[in-house]
């Protein structure tokens, strides 16, 4: 008897040890994949003892004859720097080209007419956390009986804006129109990022990718917005990301056409050391092995090749933002470079950098205008300093997954590619990856039909199975 009732006070041990380590690894879990939301104050001084205004008003773009005037005369005083012979867009933004921009600039381009074509879609500004938050927010024109819309919120990162989406959102509002499938219609919401075009630019320091994603989720529930999607490429990859590991049970799907992978572990490093040859062992595939070998090429070297940027941006963004704040054409060096190299890299062997090959020069002066007219420069940059200033890999949204059904739009020239051998690591519920069949790092721009398609299938996919529901 005493054996028998020792061994059931051991078991008993076990059961209770194990249940308590069950409940602690259950509650752990939990707490450790959510991302803690974050509140901040970024308004000017210390935040006041009222409430916050949550009133949501209307915005217009607006231009004056000062500003234009003020602007001619900037770009008639553009001093060129002559360029090195037969050194196209190696060097950067080659000035022979750029002369010829600035021309079309000064004498052809409308800005008052593209001041029409960024008002044709209802804007919005609304304070939250101390700032103006700036918006683009289009409804649906029609909707088939029975049917509702899906919000969806898209970001966009840098050197863009919300710009980037107005060719994607009419395939998105209204699919039918425009030969799409109208299963899923959607109601988008397109925020400019604080320090962004026409959203006001945090006044306090540490304003990173997790400050942004707070505050979208404070919008996207102050416009009543209980559960929704969102899609982002660049910046807007990892304040989506951050936005899905913030509120899972709010977000239904994320969408991305980047999906960079920042806290790297050994597998990793092995796959790039032995995924040539043995591609099936890391879970490659033929176009993986294809966009990232030989990776001392197409990856470390790339990344010292077009990272210089962001080294700059990640440092002392003011330093140089401040040229760049004084000067059209400066500014308009500094961003059509990347709108050309991150399009395709075998651009920088043309002499127009392939700029209009793939955009048009009213887009991309439209673009830049935005930046221009709001003065954002500068408070852009910054961001790369508040997200990079402690280093790659030691946030704690660095280290934490994303549950919430994930699709991946993977472009061919996306600068870095990761595969989906890579990218399932940090977004554990991959169920829609495709390799795109052309297309590069401005996909909303350059590739509105393809990105567009590829949502729709996703959300296609995530509303048929309701993944959301078992997450």
């Amino acid at each position: 008897p005493f054996c028998s009732s020792l061994t059931g006070i051991m078991l008993l041990e076990v059961f209770l040890v194990l249940g308590a380590v069950i409940i602690y690894f259950l509650l752990y879990k939990k707490k450790e994949e959510t991302l803690p939301f974050k509140e901040g104050w970024w308004g000017k001084g210390q935040k006041p003892d009222t409430e916050e205004d949550t009133t949501i008003w209307p915005f217009k773009v607006e231009t004056t004859e000062e500003e234009l005037s003020d602007l001619f005369r900037r770009l008639d005083q553009a001093r060129f720097t002559e360029p090195l012979e037969n050194s196209c867009f190696h060097y950067g933004t080659n000035s022979v080209y750029l002369r010829k921009v600035v021309s079309y600039w000064k004498n052809q381009f409308n800005w008052k007419k593209q001041v029409e074509v960024l008002n044709k879609y209802p804007q919005f500004k609304t304070k939250i956390q101390g700032i103006d938050i700036h918006f683009v927010h289009v409804k649906p024109p029609r909707l088939p009986e029975g049917q509702s819309a899906k919000p969806l919120l898209m970001v966009h990162g840098w050197p863009g804006s919300f710009y980037e989406f107005y060719k994607i959102i009419p395939l998105l509002t209204d699919p039918a129109s425009h030969g799409l499938s109208d299963e899923h219609i959607f109601e988008v919401i397109c925020p400019s990022i604080p320090g962004y075009g026409f959203s006001e630019a945090p006044h306090k320091k540490d304003f990173n990718s997790v400050s942004a994603a707070s505050i979208f989720y404070e919008l996207m529930l102050r416009l009543g917005f209980n559960k929704f999607y969102a899609q982002g490429g660049d910046w807007g990859w990892l304040i989506c990301t951050n936005l899905a590991q913030i509120a899972p049970n709010h977000m239904k799907g994320l969408h991305l056409n980047l999906a960079s992978v920042t806290n790297m572990g050994f597998i990793h490093l092995l796959s790039i050391l032995l995924g040539r040859y043995l591609p099936g062992l890391f879970g490659f595939q033929d176009e993986d092995v294809r966009r990232m070998f030989p990776f001392l090429e197409k990856g470390l070297y790339r990344i010292l090749l077009e990272s210089g940027y962001a080294h700059i941006q990640a440092t002392k963004p003011d330093t140089v933002g401040c040229a760049l704040n004084d000067s059209p054409v400066g500014l308009a060096a500094y961003i059509l470079e990347k709108f050309s190299t991150w399009t395709d890299l075998e651009f920088h062997n043309l002499e127009d950098g392939g700029l209009e090959r793939k955009f048009n020069l009213d887009d991309l002066l439209t673009n830049i205008m935005i930046y221009w007219v709001s003065g954002c420069i500068v408070s852009s940059m910054r961001f790369y300093k508040e997200n990079l200033q402690k280093g790659i890999g030691t946030q704690k949204h660095e280290r934490l997954t994303v549950q919430v059904p994930t699709g991946i739009a993977s472009f061919p020239n996306e600068v870095m590619h990761t595969p989906r051998a890579w990218a399932q690591k940090k977004y554990t519920n991959i169920v829609s990856f495709h390799f795109m069949p052309r297309g590069g790092h401005f996909a909303a721009l350059e590739e509105p039909e393809l990105l567009a398609e590829d949502i729709l299938q996703f959300v296609g996919k995530v509303e048929k199975e309701q993944l959301w529901r078992k997450t």
